[in-house]
């Protein structure tokens, strides 16, 4: 079965209030997809759509021409969600908090290879904080870490969902960050983000839709 993610006539609504109706859109391997719009437009309830943690109020997600809703723990394989939110716990450090998330994932991580990841994110020396102590950039860094560790797994996790990864980095975390999906996608992998600012990647096909 071909690689990709199919979007048919989604719809969502919420309280009582329609966010978005009728969306359709196609991503295949080594395109993005960036999302956009207002804030309580729908942009985060749209990516739980798309990791499968969400019905649809109409319409449907497709991988690999199959509903996600039905694939359950085979998608989540091949996927890579990062919400909005860190999701780290306070009272481990940065690397507790890394195998833990690749444990989680049934993704293969040496003690070695997580420390070299946060190194790479930048958190030289902070591998051991708790990460009650972290700034929100370093935070973010250390959630991000994962995607590093995703860049060098045999076989490819295709699908990568970032809900605001920009949000609390600076201009060098933001470069490293653009770095990591350029990596992704020239590997044929697929990375959908929200973000109101454009992801400079160059020649990489890139759709933009908004809520």
């Amino acid at each position: 079965m071909n690689l990709r993610m199919q979007v048919e006539k989604l719809a969502c609504s919420r309280g009582g209030r329609q966010l978005f109706n009728n969306l359709s859109v196609e991503v295949n391997p080594g395109e993005l997809l960036r999302v956009r719009g207002a804030n309580g437009a729908g942009k985060t309830s749209l990516l739980r759509m798309l990791c499968g943690l969400m019905e649809p109020t109409e319409g449907q997600v497709l991988w690999r021409g199959q509903k996600v809703t039905d694939l359950r723990e085979e998608f989540g394989h091949e996927l890579i969600y990062l919400g909005h939110a860190a999701a780290l716990k306070d009272d481990l450090s940065p690397i507790e908090n890394l195998l833990v998330a690749c444990t989680l994932a049934r993704q293969n991580a040496s003690f070695q290879e997580a420390r070299r990841a946060l190194l790479d994110a930048g958190l030289r020396g902070h591998e051991h904080t708790l990460t009650r102590r972290l700034s929100q950039g370093q935070r973010k860094r250390s959630a991000l870490a994962r995607l590093v560790l995703a860049n060098t797994t045999y076989p490819l996790i295709p699908l990568w969902v970032l809900d605001e990864p920009f949000n609390s980095l600076d201009s060098a975390a933001t470069d490293w960050l653009v770095g990591l999906m350029q990596v992704h996608l020239q590997r044929a992998g697929m990375v959908v983000l929200t973000s109101h600012q454009s992801v400079p990647l160059g020649d990489v096909p890139q759709h933009v839709l908004s809520l």
